[in-house]
């Protein structure tokens, strides 16, 4: 089945099979790989995308029910090739260890701070808690969340 979904401000099309997800479509159909493929069961949070505005794990949206809506990756955070402030925190503070997880949490803390400018230290860790890095604690990824919030 053929879908047009607008990905990152750009009208774009696919042939997907009925039950393929969103993340093998946006990463293997559209070329947009900054989502992660991990778990395929919404439990890590390395696929998050924004469909129409709300925080998805990409394995758990088929590609046709993203037909006609709109979805933004990690990718379309940067703003004419600057890096979206989120991006720039991440690298600045050192919340990055093998990247894997990054793309979904700069993704969800990009939603949190368009929804709360000042988030507390709890609004930060429900923010984050469908998020989880294999790597290393959770201190400068906290950290990132609110450098970026300044």
């Amino acid at each position: 089945m053929r879908i047009e979904v607008a990905v990152n401000g750009e009208q774009r099309e696919a042939d997907v099979w009925p039950g393929e997800s969103l993340l093998f479509a946006l990463r293997e159909r559209l070329g947009l790989p900054g989502s992660k493929n991990a778990c395929e069961q919404g439990e890590c949070g390395s696929c998050s995308v924004l469909l129409d505005g709300t925080l998805v794990c990409a394995c758990l949206v088929l590609a046709a029910q993203a037909d006609g809506h709109e979805v933004v990756t990690v990718e379309g955070l940067a703003d004419d090739g600057a890096l979206h402030p989120v991006q720039k925190a991440f690298v600045e503070a050192g919340a990055v260890q093998c990247g894997f997880c990054t793309p979904g949490l700069v993704v969800a803390t990009a939603d949190l701070l368009a929804r709360r400018s000042d988030p507390s230290e709890d609004e930060i860790r429900e923010a984050l808690s469908g998020n989880l890095c294999r790597c290393t604690g959770y201190q400068k990824i906290f950290d990132a969340v609110r450098l970026a919030a300044r």
